[in-house]
Order: structure tokens, then sequence, then C-alpha cells
């Protein structure tokens, strides 16, 4: 009986510790990612292979003078947008909302207008 159980564990043993092999030919046969992705993911990677990393205008921003007559400019493609600004480093975020046309002031002073940009479509 043992020898017969050594001969089933040492006989599959070998069958269960073989891994996976690929050849060049079957890596040849792989499609492109980008023909496989369609609808928004592949404006969103035609975009990045472009060179605009941040379609969506969603990359942190750091403040300007923020003056009222030099305010740092938000980009947005809507009448609104709602941002953070982190008051004198503290970690504390003070969110607002901004509206086109109508530059606001923070808490801690600072201004901030939105820049009209086109729309990521």
């Amino acid at each position: 009986m043992f020898s017969l159980s050594r001969r089933y564990i040492y006989g599959i043993a070998p069958l269960i510790r073989r891994g996976f092999y690929a050849t060049s030919n079957n890596l040849e046969k792989m499609p492109d990612p980008l023909d496989l992705c369609t609808g928004l993911q592949k404006k969103e990677v035609l975009a990045f292979i472009e060179g605009n990393c941040d379609p969506y205008h969603m990359a942190v921003i750091k403040r300007g003078s923020g003056t009222k007559e030099n305010p740092t400019l938000i980009p947005s493609a809507f009448s609104g947008r709602i941002i953070g600004c982190i008051c004198n480093e503290n970690r504390f975020v003070n969110y607002m909302w901004l509206e086109k046309g109508c530059p606001k002031r923070c808490e801690c002073g600072h201004w901030f207008k939105l820049k009209e940009v086109p729309a990521f479509s």
C-alpha cells in the first residue's frame, strides 16, 4: 500500500510543479491593448498618448499670488466647481464653490477664479 501511494504521489508531483511556459509565437498573437479598450477608456488612453496626462483637470494646482487683481486660475469646463484650499499649510482644507465670472476669496486671503477650458469628450 505504501509503495502504491508513493508512486501516486511521486507520479503526480511533477505535474503539479510544472509551470506555465509561453513561447514567442503566443506573444505575437496578443492584441494591442489600444484595440481592446472602447468608449471613454479609449479616449483617455489616446489623450494620454498625445501627452495630455490630466484630461479632466483634476491635478493639484499650487496657489499663485492669490491677489484680487491676479487670482489663482482654476480650470473648469462647467459654470461652477468645488475647490479645496489648504490654508496656512496646517492640514485644514477649506472647501468652497466657485462660479464662472465671480472670483472668490478664501478665509486665508487667497483669491480664486474659474478659467474656462474645453470639455473632454
